[in-house]
């Protein structure tokens, strides 16, 4: 079939593409060619999607070598609906990119900016669409060490510090990781993920494999930063340039919480993570921790991208309750959060990005008075504002109405007016912002004549997220099918016997 070899396209599109990219060295001619494999890329992703949907699971044979010998590429409901996220906001990054960087980053660099954004997109998806549990990790530190680059291009010296703290962690992540999956391989000499899982099962009682449980964990807990190995995100987001910070809280974390996901629910098992290990009440704790201790953290920040990049990693915790919930619904919920969270930080991080395009800074008291001067940027953050929210017609509403749900299926009333209190304390840290921008007058330091809005590629991706942001909150019937099967698919017991050759 040919959706099967197009599933290959989502990684070898930007890997050809990031060297040739470099070549080009203009950075017009950069930015378009980048652009355009980023978009081509997208609209594979959501041919896959439909594929995934219609016809169930798709295996690519790299080589032609059949797994579990060779390296599969497998595409399905769950990693399909994420890639189609990380592929369409990486697009919109780029086109808002090009005007966005100009203030950013210096003008010599940018050309590898666009090499490093395409090689960080194909390493996200070949984390999400690769088979193989090794070559997981050696797509995790290609998105990884591209990000670093990223982070360190800001014109601002203390991207460097950001950068390294951020290498630092995310190389003890990978290790970790790397040592999992090492344990596994010794005891049962496959990397085939599904074929991993058949091998697991007899084994569900080793040593062995309850250590590589634990390393997986924490190391994939350290790269999707739960919370509190989350300390090298709320930095890396604030110094990063603004074009780097919308695309990575919109793909990074939610590709690490879909590895997640994957090793618990393909490799390991629902039964022995959750019912035997007890993994969930971990999860669930740390989760119920996270939101509201970096929920009141974004609430005394005064940089507005320190103020969101707490937002985020609440957000996350938001994603991991789902998973912790250990129901159809709940894993529902958190996928539907990895695909609406993306739309919402990525219009966020966005416009925070103009208006330090034309005010130069991002520090709360920079967004006095910018409701009038800046009508359509304050607006678009003021709607994203309200989705982090969770207000009816938005898809932050679709997501902890879920979320909501999941709880009272269980009988957990208190989980769930935990869930809505996460949300009055957004309406803290999102309402500090509003109210500057709207109810205050613009700072004396600022000429009211040189404050105006961005250019218009910077607003169309923007407002493209922004209308995403109301459009998937009212119809959500695109999301709901496609997180639902996604749900019910990985809740299923696979053991898929066709992986041995």
């Amino acid at each position: 079939m040919l959706e099967q070899h197009l599933a290959a396209l989502p990684i070898i599109l930007p890997l050809i593409a990031a060297p040739l990219t470099l070549l080009l060295g203009r950075s017009i001619l950069s930015w378009g060619f980048a652009t355009f494999v980023s978009g081509c890329a997208s609209v594979v992703a959501w041919q896959l999607l439909l594929a995934a949907l219609s016809n169930g699971a798709l295996s690519y044979a790299v080589g032609g070598w059949p797994p579990p010998w060779g390296i599969e590429l497998r595409i399905d409901a769950a990693n399909a609906f994420v890639l189609l996220a990380v592929t369409t906001i990486s697009t919109l990054v780029l086109i808002y990119s090009k005007d966005s960087i100009q203030k950013e980053i210096e003008a010599h660099k940018h050309s590898l900016y666009f090499t490093a954004h395409l090689l960080c997109l194909a390493g996200l998806s070949g984390i999400l669409v690769t088979g193989d549990a090794f070559n997981l990790f050696v797509f995790l530190e290609i998105s990884s060490l591209a990000t670093y680059t990223l982070v360190s291009l800001a014109s601002d010296r203390r991207c460097l510090t950001s950068a390294f703290r951020y290498l630092v962690m995310g190389t003890i992540g990978a290790t970790f990781i790397l040592i999992g999956v090492g344990l596994l391989y010794m005891k049962t000499g496959t990397l085939n993920m599904l074929d991993l899982a058949n091998r697991i099962a007899p084994y569900e009682s080793s040593r062995t494999i309850n250590t590589g449980l634990a390393f997986v964990m924490v190391g994939v807990s350290i790269k999707l930063a739960l919370f509190p190995l989350h300390m090298w995100l709320p930095p890396a987001y604030t110094h990063a340039p603004s074009a780097v910070t919308a695309f990575l809280a919109s793909t990074a974390t939610k590709v690490a919480v879909y590895v997640m996901i994957r090793f618990i629910f393909t490799i390991f098992g629902v039964e022995h993570v959750f019912h035997e290990m007890n993994i969930d009440l971990i999860l669930m704790a740390l989760a119920i921790v996270a939101i509201f201790k970096c929920s009141y953290m974004a609430t005394v920040q005064s940089n507005v991208k320190t103020v969101l990049a707490y937002s985020s990693v609440a957000q996350i915790g938001y994603m991991i309750l789902g998973i912790s919930l250990v129901s159809v619904t709940g894993l529902m919920a958190g996928l539907i959060h990895i695909f609406n969270h993306a739309l919402m930080k990525g219009a966020l991080f966005m416009a925070v990005g103009a208006v330090f395009y034309r005010v130069g800074s991002v520090d709360i008291k920079a967004f006095r008075g910018l409701g009038k001067q800046m009508p359509l940027t304050m607006a678009a953050f003021t709607i994203a504002g309200l989705s982090i929210i969770g207000v009816p017609l938005t898809v932050g509403f679709v997501s902890k109405w879920y979320l909501v749900t999941a709880a009272l299926e269980q009988n957990q009333w208190i989980l769930a007016a935990l869930v809505l209190g996460g949300s009055l304390l957004a309406v803290v840290y999102i309402g500090r912002i509003i109210e500057a921008a709207y109810f205050q007058d613009l700072s004396d330091t600022l000429d009211p004549n040189d404050i105006k809005e961005v250019p218009l590629l910077m607003l169309a991706p923007m407002w493209t997220l922004v209308i995403a942001n109301i459009y998937f909150g009212i119809d959500t019937s695109i999301t709901t099918e496609a997180a639902t099967s996604a749900s019910e698919w990985l809740f299923q017991n696979h053991n898929l016997q066709e992986v041995s050759p």
